[in-house]
């Protein structure tokens, strides 16, 4: 805890900047380095927020943080997680080696972004390669056979030569994958259990969406129209990581090679 009170001044400070733990804990180490005692990890800057005390922060400044809320969420452990599906599935290990490279478009990796209570969501899919953006309706609900339905109904959209592989998490609502797979020439793929990196093209772009898909809010509300105006956006935008390029251009170049 933070029992030296003008270092939690200091702390509380930058919390009230929007700083995070591990952004402050850098921040003291550099601007006081002849003060090991100030040198706190983020671990205990977060214990001092959620567990007050003596030495602790006020629990308002929890809002401060980008998740913003106001008790610590209890992970389970990867290896405590129960299976979720019937049909066998084949992990990221079992992915061709080449979707690896992104040398080819037709890889795809996939999420739900859901809104508020997670009562509503729209599924996401993007082209490794191309950063090519589709996103899938879910009006009503969001359930196995919802997000089976809405998957189908764009995969089967694309060309032949754009469905290879689909890489996702291990989320019930992918339960039907076995009925997806037959739309990819090389298969269904999914992460391991909190690994969201594994899916880092997907989880980069689903923060770009935030911008049009706020959390907590009613995501059911967007139309197909909507979606549709969103993809167009985020595909015709230059994007550094392509050399400026869009990702319409490089997606449409490599269906045309």
């Amino acid at each position: 805890m933070l029992e030296d009170g003008q270092l939690r001044a200091e702390v509380q400070a930058k919390l009230e900047l929007d700083w995070s733990p591990e952004q402050i804990a850098a921040y003291l180490r550099r601007a006081w380095p002849d003060r090991p005692g100030w040198h706190v990890c983020h671990e205990t800057i977060y214990q001092a927020l959620y567990h007050g005390g003596k030495g602790g922060l006020s629990r308002n400044l929890t809002r401060r943080l980008r998740t913003g809320r106001p008790l610590r969420k209890r992970r389970r452990r990867p290896d405590r997680r129960q299976p979720r599906f019937v049909a066998p599935a084949l992990l990221i290990d079992h992915r061709p080696a080449v979707v690896e490279l992104r040398h080819r478009v037709g890889d795809w990796e996939g999420d739900l972004i859901t809104g508020r209570l997670n009562q509503s969501a729209i599924a996401t899919l993007v082209d490794r390669k191309s950063r090519y953006l589709r996103l899938v309706a879910l009006p009503a609900r969001h359930d196995a056979q919802a997000v089976r339905d809405g998957l189908i109904a764009v995969l089967d959209g694309l060309p032949t030569a754009a469905r290879l592989t689909l890489t996702w998490d291990q989320g019930a609502e992918m339960s039907c994958h076995d009925q997806i797979a037959p739309y990819l020439s090389e298969g269904v793929f999914f992460a391991h259990p909190g690994s969201p990196w594994q899916r880092g093209t997907n989880e980069n772009t689903n923060g770009l969406l935030r911008q049009y898909f706020p959390k907590r809010t009613d995501l059911s509300a967007h139309t197909e129209a909507d979606l549709r105006a969103i993809e167009e956006r985020l595909n015709n935008r230059p994007r550094k990581t392509l050399g400026w390029r869009t990702p319409a251009d490089i997606f449409h170049e490599g269906l045309a090679l």
